[in-house]
């Protein structure tokens, strides 16, 4: 199995619980690490038999851009079934959230969330 890695995907938000945060905004950040058998099914270096990442990427910043949600919770776990869902050949997707503007005293560089989910019955090419 390979992993497809897409790091520091920065998006403007407005996501978050406060009142603030859903005027004003932030910056999110997302890693997104797609699982696909990179060893059988790229054989012939053609890009139809993978997954494009450029694709990935405008699927994941479309829908963080047009969502706002309270939790970066529930931006993962949706970004997460959104991937899946659009690209039925990854066996799994894994995705990390950091929230920089986050409202607590105390030092600190962001609050990240990490969730993973699997595709129980991928699809290959």
């Amino acid at each position: 199995m390979g992993w497809i890695r897409i790091n520091n995907m920065r998006f403007y938000t407005y996501n978050g619980v406060l009142p603030e945060e859903k005027r004003l905004g932030q910056r999110l950040e997302i890693d997104a690490a797609l699982a696909y058998p990179v060893e059988t099914a790229v054989k012939d270096d053609d890009l139809k038999t993978t997954v494009s990442y450029a694709d990935v990427y405008e699927t994941i910043r479309d829908f963080v851009e047009k969502n706002s949600f309270d939790l970066i919770e529930t931006v993962a776990n949706r970004v997460c079934d959104l991937v899946l869902t659009i690209y039925p050949s990854l066996t799994a997707v894994r995705l990390r959230v950091r929230k920089y503007s986050v409202p607590i005293a105390g030092q600190f560089d962001n609050v990240e969330i990490e969730v993973e989910k699997q595709n129980a019955h991928p699809v290959h090419p």
